[in-house]
């Protein structure tokens, strides 16, 4: 496992890390402690040692595991969770310092900790970033002790860019992927200049780049990839990173043709890790032996200077015209 530090905070952590909305089974299937036990452990089995949860993931059932995980294991694990999406409506009005502080308190709680080492705004409204109040009330978590860092987790450039202006704001989650690839432009580099970990997120756009799907593929009612394609339940570029499904399909086929004998998810994870900015990639599993097929990318060799270009090619063809401007 390759090992990176997360910006400002020190944290040395596995450059494949694990994101857990998924991990208690499929997407808006119950959940299943059982199945979140193995793939939690064949995590770090494989050298994982960073965890990304939320309090809604599994409505609170992601963080209780998270938690049952630390205590029966005794290596070192980072616990990065996020809180604010159970804030019903999700308005920029209803986000204030006392609701926040509340749900940490529960994720504590949950997890069974004294202290979480990385709490995260959960993609809140743009106009929150704008509100020094919200950020200083984790300013405060952190001296009593109850917090060690503080991030964000975010749907647009222009929200890092300004969550980043807060000195205490230690990383930022970012839809970033083959299909998603505007955070490079100039987020990547304001980052750097700051010393801000990079947690990229939704790697593999929603299973497209995996490219296991075909136009007769079908998902549940439950799941997002069926009821959010319009952003109907929260924003559009959380399912398929915005694309629209046959486009995605047919940009796929795109790179199956220029990398005939390549794992595609496992180049798309690879191309990730080519960003010296990125401090991990947060893949979901609902199985442990799709752990195991993460893990293995972060030992591919790097990707030559003409897999970067076709890649890119690919992207600003088929892609950039529809998502670019949009996040």
């Amino acid at each position: 496992m390759e090992y990176r530090i997360l910006g400002k905070t020190g944290f040395r952590i596995s450059g494949i890390s694990l994101g857990t909305w998924q991990v208690g089974g499929k997407w808006g299937s119950p959940f299943d402690h059982g199945n979140a036990d193995k793939i939690l452990n064949t995590a770090i089995d494989h050298g994982i040692n960073f965890i990304d949860t939320a309090d809604v993931y599994g409505d609170r059932e992601s963080e209780k595991a998270v938690g049952r995980l630390i205590k029966s294991r005794t290596e070192t694990i980072y616990v990065a969770t996020k809180c604010g999406r159970f804030i019903t409506p999700h308005i920029n009005q209803n986000y204030t310092p006392q609701v926040l502080r509340d749900y940490v308190e529960q994720s504590l709680k949950n997890m069974g900790l004294d202290r979480i080492d990385l709490i995260q705004l959960h993609c809140p409204p743009t106009e929150v970033y704008y509100r020094p109040e919200i950020f200083g009330e984790f300013e405060k978590l952190i001296a009593e002790g109850k917090v060690h860092k503080v991030g964000v987790s975010v749907e647009k450039v222009e929200e890092a860019i300004k969550a980043i202006e807060y000195d205490h704001v230690d990383s930022v989650q970012i839809i970033f992927n083959v299909f998603r690839q505007r955070p490079a432009d100039l987020f990547f580099r304001l980052a750097r200049e700051k010393n801000v970990g990079i947690i990229a997120r939704v790697p593999l756009a929603s299973g497209l780049l995996s490219g296991h799907f075909t136009p007769a593929t079908t998902f549940e009612k439950e799941d997002h990839r069926f009821f959010n394609r319009n952003g109907e339940q929260f924003d559009k570029g959380e399912t398929f990173s915005g694309i629209d499904f046959g486009l995605g399909l047919d940009a796929v086929e795109q790179l199956r043709l220029h990398f005939p004998d390549r794992s595609l998810p496992a180049l798309a994870l690879r191309w990730i890790l080519m960003f010296d900015e990125v401090s991990t990639v947060i893949p979901g599993a609902s199985r442990p032996e799709q752990v195991t097929s993460n893990v293995a990318a972060s030992h591919l060799a790097a990707l030559s200077p003409d897999d970067m270009a076709r890649i890119r090619s690919i992207y600003d063809k088929w892609i950039k015209p529809q998502v670019h401007h949009l996040w």
